[in-house]
C-alpha cells in the first residue's frame, strides 16, 4: 500500500487526501484511490477518525476469520448457473458507473439522484496516460477556481476601495464646510475687534485732546496770575454760548480750523468735550458719541443745539459743522449740544 501512496503523492495530490482516499476505499488499489480524490475534490476532508473504509457490492474486506470464508464459499456454491455478479453500481437516472457504494453515495448527495442498480459493466483501470491526463484536468480545473476567486477578491478590493475613497470625501467635505464655518466667525469677530478699537481709540483720543486743553489753560491761568493779569474763564466753565460767541462775532466763521464741542445726554450724567475739525460733519459728532458709550448707536442719535435752540435732522449729518454754523466757536467757545437716544 506504500507504493499506492507514493505514486499518488508523487502525482502532486494533498498528502491528506491522500490518506483519506485510501482509508475510504479500503486500500484496495490506486485506482479507487484516485477516483476516490477526483470524486471528492473540493470537499474539506474529515476527521482521520471518522473515516470509514467503503465496501462496494463485490469488494470482500482483506481480513476475515473462517466463519466469514466459509460465509462467503456457501455464497459462491448458492449461485447458480444464470446468476452474474455485479462488478459495479449504475445511476438510472443519468447513467453514470461508480465502482463501489461510497462513490455512488457521493454522486447521490450531490446531484440528487436515487435510482441506483447493479451493473455487469466492469470500470477498467485508467492508463498511465489517462492517469497524467486526469491530472491535468484536475490542475486545471484548480487552476481556474483559484482565478475565479481571485476576481471575486479583486472586485471585493475595488468595492472597498471606492467606499474608502467615498467616506474620504465626504470627510474632507465635512472639515472644509467647518473651515468654512470657522473662517467666517473669525471674520465676524475681527470686525467686532476693529468696531472696538475704533471706538477705544476715538476714547483715547478725546480724552488726550482733553487733557492737552486743560494743561493749557491751567498754564495760561497761572501765567496770568504772575503777570497779574485779569483771568479769564476757560471756554469749559463758561455757560452762556451767546455770551462767549459775542467776543468772536467779529471773526468769521471760515477763519476756524477746529470746533471744541461739548455733548450731554438728555439722560444726564457728565458731558463728552471733544475738539474736531471745522470741516467734520455733523455724522462725525455722532460716530464720536456712539464711541464712548456702548448704549447709543449712531443711526439712533439725535442731537439738538441749546442756544439758539435748534433740532438737527438726518440730512443735517452730512453737512459740516462750519456749514451747519457751529463755529467760529474754534477753541474760545463752547457749544452745548444735547443727545438723546429714541431707543
Amino acid at each position: 500500500m506504500a507504493g499506492d501512496k507514493d505514486t499518488l503523492l508523487g502525482m502532486g495530490f494533498d498528502p491528506a487526501r491522500v490518506e483519506w482516499a485510501l482509508k475510504a476505499t479500503g486500500n484496495r488499489g490506486l485506482q479507487p484511490a484516485m477516483d476516490h480524490i477526483l470524486e471528492h475534490e473540493g470537499q474539506p476532508v474529515p476527521d482521520p477518525s471518522a473515516v470509514t473504509a467503503a465496501s462496494g457490492s463485490s469488494d470482500r474486506p482483506m481480513d476475515v476469520d473462517e466463519d466469514d470464508e466459509d460465509t462467503e464459499a456457501l455464497r459462491a456454491l448458492g449461485k447458480g448457473a444464470g446468476d452474474v455478479e455485479a462488478k459495479s453500481i449504475k445511476c438510472s437516472e443519468c447513467g453514470k458507473i461508480f465502482r463501489n457504494t461510497a462513490l455512488a453515495n457521493f454522486h447521490a448527495e450531490k446531484s440528487g439522484h436515487d435510482q441506483f442498480e447493479e451493473s455487469t459493466e466492469e470500470i477498467k483501470p485508467l492508463t498511465e496516460e489517462e492517469k497524467a491526463q486526469k491530472l491535468v484536468e484536475l490542475r486545471e480545473k484548480m487552476a481556474a477556481k483559484r482565478a475565479i476567486k481571485a476576481q471575486e477578491e479583486a472586485k471585493e478590493q475595488k468595492a472597498n476601495e471606492i467606499l474608502r475613497r467615498k467616506q474620504g470625501k465626504d470627510l474632507n467635505k465635512i472639515k472644509e464646510e467647518l473651515k468654512a464655518k470657522e473662517l467666517i466667525k473669525e471674520a465676524e469677530q475681527r470686525r467686532r475687534d476693529k468696531i472696538e478699537d475704533a471706538k477705544a481709540k476715538a476714547a483715547i483720543k478725546a480724552q488726550i485732546e482733553a487733557d492737552k486743553r486743560a494743561r493749557a489753560e491751567k498754564a495760561a491761568r497761572e501765567k496770568a496770575l504772575r503777570e497779574g493779569q485779569p483771568i479769564v474763564d476757560s471756554p469749559s466753565t463758561s455757560t452762556p454760548a451767546v455770551a462767549q460767541a459775542s467776543t468772536t462775532s467779529n471773526v468769521a466763521g471760515k477763519d476756524f480750523k477746529d470746533t471744541r464741542l461739548q455733548i450731554r445726554m438728555a439722560s444726564g450724567g457728565a458731558p463728552y468735550t471733544t475738539t474736531l475739525s471745522s470741516d467734520a460733519t455733523l455724522r462725525e459728532v455722532a460716530e464720536f458719541l456712539a464711541g464712548q458709550t456702548l448704549s447709543v448707536d449712531v443711526e439712533t442719535i439725535n442731537l439738538a443745539q441749546h442756544f439758539p435752540r435748534k433740532t438737527f435732522t438726518r440730512a443735517d449729518f452730512s453737512k459740516t459743522l462750519r456749514d451747519l454754523g457751529l463755529t467760529p466757536s474754534a477753541v474760545s467757545t463752547l457749544l452745548i449740544i444735547r443727545c438723546t437716544d429714541p431707543r
